[in-house]
């Protein structure tokens, strides 16, 4: 697991400009690559890098990944990073507790993290990582029907293999399932990472190399094709992003609100379940859920004032999704927002 995401760190590094010169959905802002990479820096460094671990959690494939996804969702950037984090923090649930993988595990886990990415998302599309992320669950699973929920290493090449070319034609065919990949005739950024994300737990399972040809064909993905942002507007409003304690009906407030507000709403639960002693004569204990929060609006104002509203929110922060006169593509020390007046941290962001 630490190899996978070692390697997923280097690669990711490698194609960031690439993946951000093909970002156009669901903002055309450009830094899909870079929200990935940085979101999984952030979950290799929780690991202490990709030295064999001698701590109890050491062959605890699940406390390993869960680890990382804390960690890669307190710092989760843009949405793409986001859906990453969740990714990884749901593949870990039903791996907790095994010192190994295996082709049933895998086929389990890959379900688990399909169905947590699509419900973190208020209004999830086709066509996205989404997509890639589901159709390499499938396949995962069709090889192990069909190998009887055999649990060798062979079962597990086998499944691997599927689940890399699944993802593979799932990013073939993003281009045709959102009108503005085929207009722009682009395949999805985020289903890209995903893919290359996927060929690197093969390759760290197997002891392979990457699938370099994995890349080929895909329309572009090419070096010299044009960065598509260059002709195109500015993107208005900004990236809202923090972590926050609600209860299970403040959240559900929450996210009904940013839906009125703005777009691209993905609410994802960090951790487990935690109490809250009120401070009346009897101190009710009610339980809450810490939460990832991310939202596109057209102004930061009110949707940090609503999520002020329902909790103490932390690591606030707010990013200009474009910048008027760089052709949907943002300065890379922009900020946004004025952090005295606002109690706003403005940071240079790159989403999805």
């Amino acid at each position: 697991m630490k190899r996978w995401l070692g390697k997923a760190e280097v690669v990711l590094g490698n194609h960031s400009d690439r993946l951000n010169a093909i970002n156009i959905f669901p903002v055309a802002d450009g830094d899909t690559g870079t929200n990935l990479y940085l979101t999984v820096r952030a979950a290799v460094s929780a690991l202490g890098g990709t030295a064999p671990d001698t701590t109890e959690t050491g062959n605890d494939v699940g406390a390993v990944l869960s680890r990382a996804g804390q960690a890669a969702m307190e710092q989760a950037r843009g949405n793409s990073g986001t859906l990453f984090a969740v990714f990884l923090c749901a593949a870990a649930e039903p791996l907790a507790g095994k010192s190994r993988l295996s082709a049933p595990l895998l086929a389990t886990a890959l379900n688990r993290a399909q169905i947590r990415a699509w419900s973190a998302l208020s209004e999830p599309v086709a066509g996205t990582m989404l997509s890639v992320l589901e159709a390499a669950s499938d396949a995962a699973q069709a090889v192990d029907a069909s190998q009887n929920a055999d649990d060798s290493n062979h079962a597990l090449g086998l499944a691997l293999d599927a689940v890399v070319e699944a993802a593979y034609q799932a990013v073939i065919r993003t281009e045709g399932e959102l009108a503005q990949l085929q207009e722009a005739r682009v395949v999805d950024a985020g289903g890209v990472g995903m893919l290359l994300i996927l060929d690197c737990l093969r390759a760290a399972v197997l002891g392979e190399e990457l699938q370099d040809e994995l890349l080929d064909g895909l329309h572009g993905y090419k070096l010299q094709d044009p960065h598509i942002h260059e002709r195109m507007p500015a993107d208005d409003g900004v990236e809202v992003m923090c972590t926050i304690n609600l209860s299970p009906l403040n959240a559900a407030i929450l996210r009904q609100r940013l839906d009125e507000m703005g777009d691209s709403v993905i609410m994802s639960q960090v951790g487990g379940a935690r109490s809250q002693d009120d401070d009346d004569e009897e101190s009710t204990v009610e339980a809450s859920y810490r939460w990832r929060v991310h939202v596109h609006v057209p102004d930061p104002e009110p949707a940090v004032a609503l999520i002020r509203s329902l909790g103490e929110p932390t690591d606030i922060a707010v990013s200009q999704l474009a910048l008027p006169g760089t052709g949907g593509h943002r300065p890379a020390e922009a900020e946004s927002g004025d952090p005295q007046e606002s109690g706003i941290t403005g940071q240079s962001r790159h989403d999805y």
